[in-house]
Order: C-alpha cells, then sequence, then structure tokens
C-alpha cells in the first residue's frame, strides 16, 4: 500500500497528523508531537509510530495543507538552468533565498486567490523539501530530511514594476497564493539520502507548461540545506522550496487567469490539484481521482 503523511480535519473540527493510505482513503491518527516522531522516521523508525486504532473512513475528514504549525517556509530562486537561460539570465554564484508566512499557503483543491494588486500571476512547480531534525555535523544534511512535498510557488511577477525594483514580498508573500501538498512522501521513497531525481510537471488546464527533473537543479538538496542551516538553524517542520525549471509565464507571456486549473505532479508523491480564483470552479476540482485523491505517479 502507498502511505503518505498528511495533516487533516476530522468532522468534529479536530486538526492533526495522520498516516493516509491512498488506495482506500483511510487516515490513523499519530500520536504524539510531531518532533519527536518524524525524527524517528528521518532514521527510518517507522514502526515506532504511535497509531490510533481506529481508522478515520474517506469522507470523514479533509486534506490541509502538510505543514507543522509554527514551521518556517524558506524559498530557493534561480535554481534551474533552462529557466535562467531563457531569462537571459547568468548562474548566480550561491543560492538566492527568501522566506513565506504561513498564510501564503493553500491546501490540495483549495482556490488560489488572484490579487488585485497583479497582472501577471505567474505558476512555478517545486519539489518541497520537509525537515524532520536539526541538521547534525557527522551526517549528511538530506539525512534530516522527513520527506517531500509539491509546492507551486505562484508569484506575481509585475510586483515591483512601479517602483523600478524587485518587491520580493510582494512577488511571494501574499496571502492564499501558495498551492502545497497534497501529502508528503518519506525521504527513502524520493531517493533516501541521496539528491532526488523525480520527474515534474504542471498543467494549465491540461495543457503541459513546465516539464523537468529535480537532478537538473544547480544546486542540489545537501548544498541548499547546508546553505540555509548555516544562516538560519534548521528545525522540525521548517519546508525548503527547491527552485522551479523552465516554462513558466515570465518566459512566455502567459499568465495564470481566474478559472483556471492547475495541477503539478511530482513523481512517487502525487499530484497538487488547485484552481484559481473563481470558487465556482472547486467543485469540478473536487471530482479529481477518489475523494480528491489523485493517482500516485510511479517511481522509476
Amino acid at each position: 500500500m502507498s502511505l503518505r503523511l498528511a495533516r487533516i480535519r476530522d468532522v468534529n473540527g479536530q486538526t492533526g497528523w495522520a498516516v493516509l493510505c491512498v488506495e482506500t482513503g483511510q487516515a490513523r491518527w499519530i500520536f504524539g508531537q510531531f518532533a519527536d516522531w518524524a525524527r524517528k522516521l528521518t532514521r527510518c523508525q517507522s514502526a515506532a509510530l504511535e497509531l490510533c486504532v481506529d481508522a478515520l473512513q474517506p469522507g470523514d475528514f479533509s486534506i490541509l495543507t502538510p505543514v507543522e504549525p509554527g514551521a518556517r517556509i524558506f524559498g530557493i530562486g534561480l535554481n534551474y538552468l533552462t529557466h535562467l537561460q531563457r531569462l537571459g539570465s547568468a548562474e548566480p554564484p550561491h543560492p538566492l533565498s527568501y522566506m513565506k508566512p504561513e498564510s501564503a499557503l493553500v491546501p490540495h483543491l483549495g482556490d488560489i486567490l488572484y490579487p488585485a494588486m497583479t497582472q501577471e500571476l505567474d505558476y512555478e512547480i517545486e519539489l518541497v523539501a520537509v525537515v524532520g531534525r536539526p541538521l547534525e555535523d557527522d551526517v549528511s544534511a538530506i539525512s534530516s530530511l522527513l520527506g517531500y512535498t509539491i509546492g507551486n510557488d505562484v508569484s506575481a511577477r509585475d510586483a515591483g514594476r512601479a517602483l523600478g525594483r524587485l518587491d520580493l514580498f510582494t512577488q511571494k508573500a501574499m496571502d492564499k497564493t501558495t498551492p502545497l501538498g497534497p501529502w508528503i512522501a518519506l525521504r527513502e521513497e524520493a531517493g533516501g539520502d541521496a539528491q532526488p531525481e523525480l520527474d515534474m510537471q504542471l498543467m494549465v488546464n491540461d495543457e503541459v507548461r513546465q516539464q523537468d527533473n529535480t537532478r537538473e537543479m544547480l544546486f542540489p538538496m545537501e548544498e541548499l540545506l547546508n546553505y540555509l542551516d548555516a544562516r538560519v538553524k534548521l528545525r522540525a517542520g521548517d519546508l525548503v522550496f527547491t527552485g522551479s525549471t523552465h516554462g513558466v509565464g515570465l518566459e512566455t507571456g502567459r499568465f495564470l487567469r481566474p478559472g483556471d486549473r492547475v495541477s503539478a505532479t511530482v513523481q512517487g508523491i502525487g499530484t497538487l490539484f488547485n484552481v484559481v480564483g473563481n470558487p465556482r470552479r472547486l467543485a469540478e476540482s473536487r471530482r479529481v481521482g477518489r475523494l480528491g485523491f489523485p493517482v500516485i505517479a510511479t517511481q522509476k
């Protein structure tokens, strides 16, 4: 069976982390503090998880964004060479990073807000790393990861144009503009302690706009984690958006519009599905797959 870690809300309003079986749609609550059991999972001690005996049935819960409350959200820019080449930009000497507020996140099947202050809302599929414990000097940085999820780093490309300079806060941090989810795949299912090599694809209204493999990162996962940790000590639950590849609207002039259906798929994890700015289209999105759970892409 395909098991994933999901943050959920049941029909009584209770929220927390659960182990989700994608094939059956059932979920079982995980007992204990996130930092404690996440550390065990980074050491492949899944048998040590304490789970609720009774499973929640499909329809008895909804999926939330897979982020531990209080976690920090880091983003990495300019991390795929083909993207830089199409923008006529040079390769940076080191990673470019920024931070997002938790309020920017949107769950699987949620609506992406189309802010009034932009007319160039862009899509960016990204592999997102989830930290399971603080980095340790005697082991690889990747071994500190709990696993991976999918992000769509939606950006307001025209932010700051009137100022004649980059307004990264407006571009990347606006409320309800960054889809994340649907769940977390454990690290050992996505390359283990090695650089993940996962196919990824983003579609807008069933048209492929982005397609690449995470092996093509300019700065690999190990370097990204060490770069961030040298400046801000990473801790359990922190998220790292690892950058997006070519095919974005900034390159083509084809930006998102209200009502657009956006699906972001990463091999071995699944598909993140959202609709832009028109709540009436949300009913259509809920018919994707069993209970909204898209089929997990098979890893090579």
